[in-house]
């Protein structure tokens, strides 16, 4: 059995009909040149067939119910998972578009996870348009974050083409550690000097975690200071949600990000912030909703060691301005560098060892206001999540098919009806933009809006192409006068 940390049953605690705490991945495939008329079907069948199932794929809850799930709650292997279940074949009227792709993605991310089961489902969905597949998969966010999610769904692709008979995901197993077995009088001996450890710990950065809250939650409006939990207005994406969701998509080169990124000396991350903030500007003023204040976003930051192959949640929070109050394009980025610059100075202050305890800290409020029924209903901690995830570099295949795309298809809660993360994969930086279908009404123009804001981005910044200056027409020149002859 292994017993759920602090951050990651707080995702069990915060669980309702109206808010599913689970998160998904959906990557496209395109079908290899000579596959047979039934590849997916036996793609299906060789993913459903005998596997030994691999944590985390075969934990399961010890006590599913409300209680089980709010009084330090554990998980079990299941030994006995029904594949049939958790492995689910769809197909879209041909030929499916990425539009209708998304409508079922919407429906099938919209259902609760059973808790009764291992908290996943995997559906592969045929009848993509240009002979392409797609692969949607969910999981309790209790059980995994951004990182480790595309960590466990990578760990089964490979560089090469041409290999096959891949085993599915949830089948690999991760590195078993080194060493025998210790006795039951050494295991209970480490945990206690761990504990006394983590107590001495506590106890070592009390006083920085007080003094980086207490400087977090003193801050103001103003341009120059920090922006802290609730220094976001009330809005239209601050709402009660409904359980219905809706899920948009965008694809853009992450070299012309980059480039961009260059040309106004800022982070990748400043121009994603820009594009979601100028693209939800203009939304929200077409809804003559946008508030005089600036919108805040809550940034996930990922504190895994690059070496750790763990699952469970590994991230801390900063929170930044979008400035959606500033009305010019250059002032607006200008705001949003310096506002991410003191939030990651102000997360870089602390020692490693203490970020764990200074994001429950700082996330206490937005737990609090879901637990007590107080979250679309009070100002909120902030106005929306917005996080970059970092993916594979190099193109990757299963069973031949060249993975062509990956969306992350996150979740929402009351006091937070969008939420929008990006996912970089083999040269492509792809957002995915997940909704509350009732809240939120043409949410989808959200991701056209990021696309408009980037090609303004682009015309104002980068030097146009000089271009060849026209040659004037070569003159001829006169001929002598024809001499008569004598």
């Amino acid at each position: 059995m292994k017993r759920l940390n602090i951050l990651d049953a707080s995702w069990l605690a915060v669980e309702s009909e109206d808010t599913p705490m689970h998160v998904g991945n959906m990557q496209i495939f395109s079908l290899p040149d000579d596959a047979p008329e039934t590849f997916l079907r036996d793609m299906v069948e060789r993913m459903k067939a005998d596997w030994e199932v691999a944590p985390p794929w075969c934990y399961r809850l010890q006590r599913p119910g409300v209680l089980g799930r709010l009084l330090a709650p554990v998980w079990r292997e299941d030994k006995k998972i029904d594949l049939d279940y958790h492995v689910r074949h769809s197909a879209l009227p041909r030929p499916g578009s990425e539009r209708e792709l998304g409508i079922l993605v919407s429906r099938l991310h919209s259902h609760p996870l059973d808790f009764s089961r291992p908290l996943w489902e995997c559906h592969i969905i045929e009848g993509l348009e240009n002979n392409r597949f797609a692969l949607y998969t969910k999981m309790h966010h209790s059980m995994i974050d951004g990182i480790s999610g595309v960590r466990l769904m990578q760990r089964v692709l490979s560089t090469d083409p041409n290999e096959t008979n891949m085993l599915p995901p949830w089948s690999v197993r991760p590195e078993k550690s080194r060493g025998g077995k210790k006795s039951v009088a050494s295991n209970l001996g480490g945990l206690l000097n761990q504990a006394l450890d983590a107590l001495k710990l506590q106890m070592d950065m009390a006083p920085q975690l007080t003094n980086a809250i207490t400087k977090l939650y003193q801050t103001t409006r103003t341009p120059d200071q920090l922006s802290g939990p609730f220094s976001g207005p009330p809005s239209m994406l601050n709402k009660r949600v409904t359980g219905q969701r809706r899920f948009a998509t965008q694809h853009y080169e992450l070299e012309r990000l980059k480039r961009l990124a260059k040309a106004c000396d800022a982070s990748l991350n400043d121009i994603v912030l820009y594009l979601c903030g100028t693209s939800l500007r203009r939304f929200l003023l077409e809804q003559n909703a946008l508030p005089d204040e600036a919108l805040t976003a809550g940034i996930p930051v990922n504190i895994r060691p690059a070496d750790d192959q763990g699952t469970g949640t590994a991230i801390s929070f900063m929170i930044a301005s979008l400035a959606t109050n500033e009305a010019n394009s250059t002032r607006r980025l200008e705001t949003i560098k310096a506002s991410t610059q003191r939030a990651k100075d102000h997360l870089q202050s602390l020692p490693r060892a203490a970020l764990n305890q200074y994001t429950m800290l700082l996330m206490s409020p937005y737990i609090l206001q879901l637990m007590t029924g107080m979250g679309g209903r009070m100002r909120p901690v902030f106005n929306v999540t917005i996080s970059n995830v970092p993916g594979p570099e190099v193109p990757l295949y299963y069973e031949g098919a060249r993975l062509e795309a990956m969306y992350p298809v996150s979740l929402i809660a009351h006091g937070g009806a969008l939420n929008i993360t990006c996912l970089s994969y083999a040269g492509s930086l792809n957002f995915g933009f997940t909704g509350c279908r009732d809240t939120l009404p043409s949410m989808q123009r959200l991701a056209v809006y990021t696309g408009e804001a980037l090609d303004e981005m682009e015309a104002a910044l980068l030097p146009k192409p000089a271009s060849k200056p026209r040659k004037a027409p070569a003159r001829r020149a006169a001929k002598p006068a024809a001499k008569k002859a004598v």
